[in-house]
């Protein structure tokens, strides 16, 4: 069983940056590949990014690729999520998800078994 939980959302101005982090329970941490996804209001949740196991590996979405940056630090059970030049069409809540075992595309949801309850960001224009 793997608890995630979310901090560092909040209000931006366009332009600005925030940087979200996840800490991670359990001694498994390290040996899960996690993801970043968000989801504005009426809108299905959508892939972010996404970091292998050994933090060798990152994968982005297009709409945030050379803006947002994943990291993990497997030895502090945290994975983190840089966000630059923030755009207001970025304003979401966004979640880190951890694989938990699952084998399956990093960009879905169901590759996914451990959800955070998220936090909200929010980009003003």
């Amino acid at each position: 069983q793997v608890q995630l939980v979310e901090s560092g959302g909040g209000l931006v101005q366009a332009g600005g940056s925030l940087r979200l982090s996840c800490a991670a329970s359990g001694r498994t941490f390290s040996s899960y590949p996690m993801g970043w996804f968000r989801q504005a209001p009426g809108k299905e949740r959508e892939f972010v990014a996404a970091i292998s196991a050994s933090g060798g590996s990152t994968t982005y979405a297009d709409s945030v690729k050379g803006r947002f940056t994943i990291a993990r630090d497997n030895a502090k059970n945290t994975v983190y999520l840089q966000m630059n030049t923030l755009k207001p069409e970025d304003t979401a809540v966004y979640y880190c998800a951890a694989t938990g075992g699952r084998i399956g595309t990093p960009l879905s949801p169901h590759t996914y078994a451990y959800w955070g309850q998220g936090t909200q960001v929010t980009v003003s224009s």
